[in-house]
């Protein structure tokens, strides 16, 4: 029904945002990660892609920061037992890019990282979606993302070890996890080295 609202960011706070459009304010129920994203936008305009979820309790729109996690949101539903509400904490732990190289990658443990997600639905998850996430995303564009990302990020560091950790942070791991497994990789490798090692290693 309602494909993106657009207006002024009135009210946020940990995963509910109030855009108000002409007078009237929509309520919508958003992840983490774009609630915090707006952080910067209350009294500015803004634009979330939403999803309305209509149920027989109620009726309840949900928000997304990008047109990517409303794609993951609607893909997470499609997975028997996985409702709005677990999707939406899903994406509060992995935004788009980290859930499709988890999926990809058969990484169980980062998705059940999420409050409520055990691990035979992360399982179930990743046996259900991996075909279809691998054709609505490209991986490697979103590692490549990621690192540019960080790039920027962490140009006077100028180190290729810090932005290659940075850029796994990025893709929903710990930075203490992270440490661990670059312990013993070579430094000198460029960027994009470093983090499929890293992938290689923590998708086992």
């Amino acid at each position: 029904m309602f494909y993106y609202i657009m207006g002024e960011l009135a009210y946020k706070d940990l995963n509910t945002c109030v855009i108000d459009c002409s007078g009237v304010g929509y309520k919508l129920t958003v992840s983490q990660i774009t609630s915090e994203s707006l952080a910067s936008y209350v009294g500015k305009k803004v634009k979330l892609f939403t999803y309305l979820a209509v149920r027989e309790d109620g009726i309840e729109l949900f928000g997304f920061g990008t047109d990517d996690e409303r794609v993951c949101f609607n893909r997470l539903t499609s997975v028997s037992g996985v409702g709005p509400k677990v999707a939406m904490s899903i994406l509060s732990v992995l935004p788009p890019e980290a859930l499709a190289t988890a999926i990809c990658s058969e990484d169980i443990k980062s998705i059940a990282k999420a409050p409520g997600i055990g691990s035979k639905t992360a399982a179930r998850i990743v046996l259900e979606l991996k075909d279809k996430i691998s054709k609505d995303f490209s991986v490697s564009d979103f590692s490549a993302l990621a690192t540019s990302s960080v790039s920027k990020a962490s140009t006077a560091r100028g180190k290729n070890f810090s932005e290659a950790t940075e850029a796994l942070m990025v893709l929903g791991y710990d930075k203490n996890t992270i440490l661990n497994v670059l312990k013993d990789v070579d430094t000198n490798m460029d960027v994009g080295e470093i983090i499929r090692v890293a992938l290689k290693k923590l998708s086992r």
